[in-house]
């Protein structure tokens, strides 16, 4: 997951670099949903296995 967020935060990069500013808007904000998402699952997985382990 974190690979569409870095995906879509190059693919806004570029848009905003040719002028295409409404494209540039939508990829960067599924980029940054995309990286919360990541991080939210990435905590409970540690979380979890914090407490399978003891």
């Amino acid at each position: 997951m974190l690979y569409y967020a870095l995906l879509f935060l190059v693919v806004a990069l570029v848009a905003g670099v040719l002028g295409f500013g409404g494209i540039a808007g939508a990829s960067a904000g599924i980029a940054k949903i995309l990286f919360f998402v990541f991080i939210v699952l990435f905590l409970i997985s540690l979380v979890s296995r914090f407490f399978r382990s003891v």
